[in-house]
């Protein structure tokens, strides 16, 4: 599986990004986890707001963030 967090650096992009990771380690799986900073690479998923959230190259959301409940809920449906 491969989980990319797409945004410029704030706040909630770095928190989107640690919960992802520590959502994958509690479910124990194999996935690459990759921030994607660029605008150029983020604006290639034709997300227009971040944090995004993409799994498998499929944008899940865009412009909000997510618990670390939420992403174990997203990332175990994705298996």
């Amino acid at each position: 599986m491969e989980i990319k967090i797409l945004g410029m650096g704030c706040a909630k992009c770095t928190k989107l990004y640690d919960f992802a990771k520590e959502a994958v380690e509690e479910l124990g799986i194999d996935a690459s986890i990759q921030k994607v900073e660029d605008i150029k690479d983020i604006m290639s998923y034709g997300v227009m707001s971040t944090p995004a959230l993409v799994i498998d190259k499929k944008v899940i959301f865009a412009g909000k963030t997510a618990s670390k409940k939420e992403l174990i809920e997203i990332i175990s449906s994705k298996k």
